[in-house]
C-alpha cells in the first residue's frame, strides 16, 4: 500500500455538530445562526460541523443548504475551521455541495455512505474512493449506520488508507471496540488523520482509544 506521507491530524477537540436554525421549512434563521455561531466560538471550540445529522442536512431543501454554508463560513471568517456534511443519495449533489463550500472557504467536507440502497462493503469502498477523487476539498468519512444502513467496517477503512485526499473518520456507531479498531489503522497508517467520535457520552473512551476529538451535538448547548 502506498500512503501519503504523514503529518499530524487536521482536526481535534471539540468540533460542535452544529443545528440548523430555522424559520420554517424553507427558511433558515438567519438571526438565530449568527447568535449560535457566536455562542460555540465564545466557548473555545476548536471547529464547526454544519450540515451533519444535527443540522439535518439531508432533510434541508438545496437552497437552505447553501445559504447556511454562505453565512456560516462568511461569520466564521477563518476564526476556526468549518467542515461542511454533503452526505446524499446523488452522487453529483454531494460534489456540487462540495463545490459551492470549497467557493466559500470550507476546510473540508464530510460524507456518510448514501442512505437509500443499502450498499455491500465493495460497492461502499469504490464510492469511497470516487467521491474522494472527485472532491475539491479534503474528506472526512462519517460512519453513521443508524441512518445509513451499514457500518464502515475496520477493513474496509484499512483499504481506503490509501487514498490522499480522506483525511479522516468520523464515528457515531457507538461501538467502542469498531472505534477501536479504526484507532488502530489511524496509528499504523495514517497518523495524518483526524480520528472524532460522535457519541459524546463515550469521549472520554474514545480519547483514550486515541481519538482526537468529538462531533458534539451537546455543544450547541454548553
Amino acid at each position: 500500500m502506498t500512503r501519503p506521507p504523514a503529518s499530524g491530524p487536521r482536526f481535534r477537540g471539540i468540533v460542535p455538530a452544529l443545528a440548523s436554525p430555522l424559520l420554517d421549512r424553507e427558511s433558515l434563521d438567519q438571526t438565530g445562526l449568527e447568535r449560535l455561531v457566536e455562542h460555540v466560538l465564545a466557548g473555545g471550540v476548536h471547529g464547526l460541523f454544519i450540515l451533519g445529522a444535527t443540522g439535518e442536512g439531508p432533510m434541508l431543501p438545496h437552497a437552505v443548504r447553501r445559504e447556511l454554508v454562505r453565512r456560516t463560513l462568511a461569520q466564521v471568517a477563518g476564526r476556526v475551521p468549518v467542515l461542511v456534511g454533503i452526505t446524499d443519495t446523488v452522487f453529483s449533489e454531494s460534489v456540487a455541495l462540495a463545490r459551492f463550500a470549497v467557493e466559500h472557504g470550507a476546510t473540508a467536507v464530510v460524507a456518510a455512505a448514501p442512505y437509500y440502497f443499502p450498499a455491500g462493503r465493495e460497492p461502499m469502498e469504490r464510492w469511497a474512493r470516487t467521491l474522494a477523487r472527485a472532491l475539491p476539498l479534503p474528506l472526512v468519512l462519517s460512519n453513521m449506520p443508524e441512518m445509513v444502513k451499514m457500518v464502515l467496517a475496520a477493513d474496509t477503512i484499512l483499504r481506503l488508507a490509501d487514498e490522499p485526499n480522506i483525511v479522516g473518520l468520523e464515528d457515531s456507531g457507538g461501538n467502542l471496540g469498531l472505534f477501536d479498531g479504526y484507532a488502530r489503522i489511524v496509528r499504523e497508517q495514517r497518523p495524518d488523520w483526524s480520528l472524532l467520535i460522535g457519541s459524546e457520552q463515550m469521549l472520554p473512551q474514545a480519547h483514550g482509544l486515541g481519538g482526537h476529538g468529538g462531533v458534539c451535538a451537546g455543544a450547541n448547548l454548553v
